[in-house]
């Protein structure tokens, strides 16, 4: 979803700093870009440190001078379990890096935003737990979620005055690596989510949503067509949420 994120803006000609704590992905995302005659920025970085996000909002502001649009997109699915079974530590990481990183990253680019007179905060949260609740065993997720969206409201009402506009993006099920790389535990312990006869998007009779189909919608909340939108959230789901919610 990043990836495709990044691609599409940077065809239409933005200078993209690309943050990561994989380098093969951030790399393999630079690669992609610079390939195709656009400009991006290898920033290693992990979204739960505010130091790291400083040294690296530093140095894209000392190569391109400037910011105008944010995409806090770092996220993890965390561990999935019952609540009984999530031990503290469990619940930090998955806070950490979902809700923790979103406000660590958008705190720290405010002030480059402000310089360069504005712009575009994009959020990416999800349907669990802004309108979907029916994934048993993801109270630590979902509650990650349900903040961000509470989040991006608020600081687009603080950040108005300033040009700055903060919407938030709440995505169904995609076809992203990001599933495979859930941890669950005694989820059978659980009741089975509800099943519905003509599969759970009825858009697409089942089939998850593209990364693609994302990133067009960054894009658009990333460009001027939007910019009388600000403190939302748009979901891209099929209809999923409306069915399973």
């Amino acid at each position: 979803m990043g990836q495709a994120a990044a691609m599409l803006l940077a065809q239409c000609g933005a200078r993209v700093g690309v943050l990561d704590c994989d380098p093969a992905g951030m790399t393999q995302t630079v690669t992609a870009i610079t390939a195709t005659g656009g400009q991006a920025m290898e920033l290693p970085a992990d979204v739960s440190d505010p130091a790291i996000l400083t040294a690296v909002l530093e140095k894209l502001e000392q190569a391109w001078g400037r910011l105008d649009i944010v995409f806090s997109n770092a996220g993890t699915n965390g561990l999935w379990a019952p609540v009984e079974d999530i031990t503290p530590e469990e619940w930090d990481l998955t806070q950490n890096v979902n809700l923790r990183g979103t406000f660590l990253t958008v705190r720290t680019c405010i002030p480059l935003l402000k310089r360069s007179g504005g712009g575009s905060v994009i959020i990416n949260a999800s349907g669990t737990g802004t309108r979907m609740f029916s994934a048993f065993g993801a109270s630590a997720y979902a509650t990650s979620k349900a903040g961000q969206l509470a989040f991006g409201r608020i600081t687009a009402l603080e950040m108005a005055r300033h040009r700055i506009r903060v919407n938030t993006i709440c995505p169904g099920s995609i076809a992203t690596a990001l599933n495979q790389k859930t941890r669950t535990r005694n989820l059978d312990t659980l009741p089975k989510s509800p099943q519905y006869p003509e599969g759970s998007i009825p858009l697409t009779h089942g089939q998850n949503g593209k990364p693609e189909q994302v990133a067009h919608l960054v894009w658009f909340l990333a460009s001027d067509l939007s910019d009388y939108i600000t403190g939302t959230e748009i979901y891209i789901d099929g209809a999923q949420s409306q069915l399973m919610g």
